[in-house]
């Protein structure tokens, strides 16, 4: 699957959100090894500690249906900005690859790719609980 065409399925994903409070919708498509792709939306909750971000979304439905193995992930929202992963979907991606491919797009459908380890050069891994 192209970037364009996980660019596309994030901005339908995109269209789901629940986003009452930040009206700052995203959408995102994680592209698993065995072509399977799994899409999220953000799901904002008035506790705002009970909101979950796209990328997580569509990791956990991933997860939840038994894949573990991703390839890459898409990322769009409203913004004419380029929008990235928040720190901690950075990090929880980071638990199943390291060097997942990174496509952030604006909302002219333009995007750029990048390594997660390039956005998140340092994560906290299994080894740095092995090291107590």
């Amino acid at each position: 699957m192209d970037n364009k065409e996980m660019v596309q399925l994030a901005m339908s994903a995109k269209e789901k959100a629940y986003a009452p409070y930040s009206n700052f919708r995203v959408g995102a498509a994680l592209l698993c090894n065995d072509g399977k792709i799994y899409t999220g939306c953000n799901i904002e909750n008035v506790s705002f500690g009970g909101t979950n971000c796209a990328e997580r979304t569509a990791l956990f439905k991933a997860i939840s249906e038994g894949n573990k193995n991703f390839i890459k992930i898409a990322i769009i929202s409203d913004s004419a900005n380029y929008t990235y992963p928040c720190g901690i979907c950075r990090q929880v991606l980071a638990e199943f690859n390291p060097n997942l491919d990174i496509i952030v797009a604006n909302n002219k459908g333009e995007f750029k790719e990048h390594k997660l380890s390039e956005l998140l050069p340092y994560s906290f891994t299994n080894d740095d609980l092995e090291r107590r």
